[in-house]
Formats: C-alpha cells, sequence, structure tokens
C-alpha cells in the first residue's frame, strides 16, 4: 500500500496523530515539519509513492499555504489543516481541487481526518455513473467525483444509462439529473427500481428546476438521496460519504449474517437458503444434484490435546481445502466441525471421485497444531438426488457420515437416496 504523507510543524499535533495511528498497518505517515521536508520526502520517493498528503496551511517556510500547491500539482489527493477558522481562506481553499478543509479544533477532528483518508482508499473501487444531457454539468459532477476518488463514468440520457446499468453491475452509485430528454430522472429511476433494490445501488437525484417537493418526489420514486443544484462542494461529499456508508454497513451485517465468523466460508443460514432453489431449479431441468456432509475426525481431541485456538485454526485450515476442492460448487460450514457441499450437474460417480480426491488431499496435508505437525482426516457421507427434499438428501447424507465413523472413519459413503 503507498504511504502517507503529513506535513505539520506543531509537535504536539503530530504526537496526537501518532498515537491514534500506532498498530494501524495502513495509517502509516512520512512526517515532514516543513515545506523542504515535505518536498525532500516527495523528491525521493516520488509523487507516485504516496496516497494522500495531509498539510497544514501554515509552514515557516510557506505561510500562505504553497505546500497546498505543490502537493496538487503533483496530483497528490489533498486533506488541508488549519490552526483556525477563516471563511474567505475556506472558500478560497475549496476553489482548489482538496479533498477537505479541516480546521484543527479537537482530537474529532483528527479522527475525521484518519476516517477520510480511510473513505479515500474504499473510494478508488466504487463505481459511479453521472447521468445529466449536459457536458458541463456531467464534467463538474465527474471531477467533484475524481477528487474524492471515485471512479467516475459518465451517460447522456436515461436509455444510455439504463444500457450501462445492465452491462455493468459493479456501478454502486448514479447520480441522476431530473430535466433529461428522452428520459427524464423520475422516470429512469423507477426503470431501474424495477430490477435492482436500494440496498445494492445508490441513486440520488440532481435537479435545478421546480426543487419545492422535488426531493419528496425523487426520493418517493426510489432515489436514496436528493441534492438541489446549486449545491456545496461540502454538502456534496457529506452526501456522497453518508450513502455509501449506508449501504457499506448494510453490507457487512448481510455478510455477518451469511457468513461464518471464524473460517469465512457460508454459514448453515445461507447454505439452506441457496441449496433449496438450486435443487428446485435442478429438478425442473432434470440435472442431477448430488449432497455431501463433510466432519473432522476426531476433532474433540483436537481441542483436548491442542487447545481450542489450534482447534479452530485447524478448521480455517479444512475450510481452505474445501474451497479449492468443491470452490465452484456451494459449500457451507453448518455445524462445528461439520460442512456441506451441493454439486448440481455432476453424476455420483463424478462427485465421488471429487469426495475421494478431497479426502487424500486433507489426509496427506500437514497442519501445524500448537507447534507440533500434524495429520487431519475428513470422513464423508455422499448422496445423490432422486427427486428428494433437501432435508431428506441432507438427512439421508448425515447417516452416511455416521456409517463411515462407524467403520473406522478418513472415508467416503455413498448412496443414491
Amino acid at each position: 500500500m503507498k504511504k502517507l504523507l503529513l506535513v505539520e510543524d506543531s509537535a504536539v499535533v503530530v504526537k496526537v496523530i501518532r498515537h491514534m495511528c500506532k498498530g494501524q498497518d495502513d495509517l502509516q505517515f512520512d512526517i515532514a515539519q516543513s515545506f523542504a521536508e515535505a518536498k525532500a520526502f516527495i523528491e525521493s520517493n516520488g509523487s507516485d509513492a504516496y496516497r494522500t498528503a495531509v498539510v497544514d496551511l501554515n509552514l515557516p517556510d510557506a505561510p500562505s499555504g504553497e505546500v497546498v500547491d505543490y502537493t496538487l500539482s503533483l496530483s497528490i489527493p489533498t486533506i488541508v489543516l488549519t490552526g483556525s477558522y477563516d471563511e474567505h481562506l475556506r472558500d478560497q481553499m475549496l476553489e482548489k481541487p482538496i479533498v477537505d478543509y479541516v480546521v484543527k479544533e479537537s482530537r474529532f477532528s483528527y479522527e475525521y481526518v484518519l476516517k477520510l483518508i480511510r473513505r479515500l482508499e474504499k473510494n478508488r473501487s466504487i463505481k459511479v455513473l453521472v447521468v445529466d444531457d449536459s457536458p458541463t454539468s456531467r464534467k463538474f459532477v465527474r471531477v467533484m467525483l475524481e477528487i474524492h476518488q471515485y471512479i467516475a463514468i459518465e451517460a447522456e440520457n436515461g436509455e444510455q444509462a439504463l444500457h450501462m446499468l445492465n452491462q455493468d453491475p459493479s456501478i454502486k452509485m448514479a447520480i441522476i439529473d431530473y430535466n433529461m430528454p428522452v428520459m427524464n430522472g423520475f422516470e429512469l429511476i423507477k426503470n431501474i427500481r424495477r430490477d435492482v433494490t436500494k440496498n445494492n445501488l445508490i441513486l440520488i437525484g440532481l435537479s435545478a428546476h421546480g426543487t419545492k417537493g422535488m426531493s419528496a418526489k425523487f426520493i418517493k420514486n426510489g432515489a436514496n438521496d436528493f441534492l438541489a443544484k446549486p449545491f456545496s462542494h461540502e454538502e456534496f461529499y457529506c452526501r456522497m460519504m453518508h450513502n455509501i456508508e449506508a449501504i457499506e454497513l448494510l453490507e457487512s451485517i448481510e455478510h455477518a449474517a451469511y457468513h461464518d465468523y471464524l473460517t469465512g466460508v457460508h454459514n448453515r443460514r445461507y447454505f439452506y437458503d441457496q441449496a433449496e432453489l438450486m435443487l428446485s431449479e435442478a429438478q425442473s431441468k432434470g440435472v442431477p444434484v448430488c449432497v455431501a456432509l463433510l466432519d473432522v475426525d476426531y476433532f474433540k481431541a483436537i481441542n483436548d490435546q491442542f487447545g481450542h485456538e489450534a482447534g479452530d485454526f485447524a478448521l480455517i485450515e479444512i475450510s481452505r481445502l474445501i474451497g479449492k476442492a468443491f470452490g465452484r460448487f456451494l459449500f457451507a460450514r453448518v455445524g462445528g466441525e461439520e460442512f456441506a457441499v451441493l454439486m448440481s450437474g455432476l453424476s455420483l460417480d463424478k462427485a465421488e471421485l471429487l469426495a475421494e480426491n478431497f479426502r487424500e488431499i486433507v489426509e496427506d496435508s500437514v497442519i501445524m497444531l500448537g507447534g507440533t505437525s500434524t495429520n487431519v482426516t475428513v470422513s464423508v457421507g455422499l448422496v445423490i438426488d432422486q427427486q428428494n427434499s433437501l432435508d431428506e438428501l441432507v438427512n439421508e447424507a448425515d447417516k452416511l457420515l455416521y456409517v463411515a465413523k462407524d467403520l473406522g472413519r478418513n472415508r467416503v459413503e455413498v448412496s443414491s437416496c
């Protein structure tokens, strides 16, 4: 990861920021206490070495913000720090392509700066579509987005926007002007919302016409937010950040709901939700489906001998091996040391071969547990669908798993349901 550059002559401020960044690998700064030192760092490392610069507006050798112009001239995203609030100076700074203008008022100011640095890093992978028939307006919004490191793309009308959204599902946000030919902003948003929810794509309306009640109309038609033209830089960026963080929070909640906290693979809830749908579709098309349950042998003994931390590590390693062997299929951790796999499109013979290969890979793998090289094995129960319910398939696979355990473990037991 690229470095950060802090240009600050106050030892107190430097100490505070250093303390707040302690132990955080993504917040490591080169620290310059003057304009000359900042130039020396950049000349030595190259401007490409820095992903963001945080610079004091008033330095002994640059009392009029010369360091700001310097870092901006090198295309380094720049956050400006100042010791006092000056309305005229603030307006001057915001006319430049700076990321933000922050007054050094309290610890919260520095927390905001660090949050903003992390936000910029995330923004580098966020694609935003700007929809407006005016090239001038599109360019204005695009430039503002690019200052905050978003990937900005443009559409000149609603039909083009719909096509681009259909072609590129990675687009995270669309900023949509109301007054456009072919399809106005309301119509575009209604079209988008037929297929995409607010949780998956942020839509922000813009308008300079008839703004009374316009925001409510946009939001009622499916927009997440609305901005009336003209808007300030700060309002624009605050709205962007608020909406992006809201959708990221929902994504993190959804991820937690469907993923196992320890191994990171999908959990029981996700497996059953998806397996029901996949089984129903496969049965309607006459596609074979196999279900396997995999269980780590003697897992209690691993915990007892090496400790629960070592047992957790063993589960993480087994999950990794399952991902390599069955990554193209649906798999999940469904219990303590038990995993499930649903293989659609495989005959029983092919599924058995895959399961047997996996069993051998696990047996041959060496896992370090408590500082000791250890071999772990798994037992597998495997069944093929004969127009059964998912519960019937899982129950049958579970019975076969126990047969494998009774016959000595480290084996695959197979049956048609």
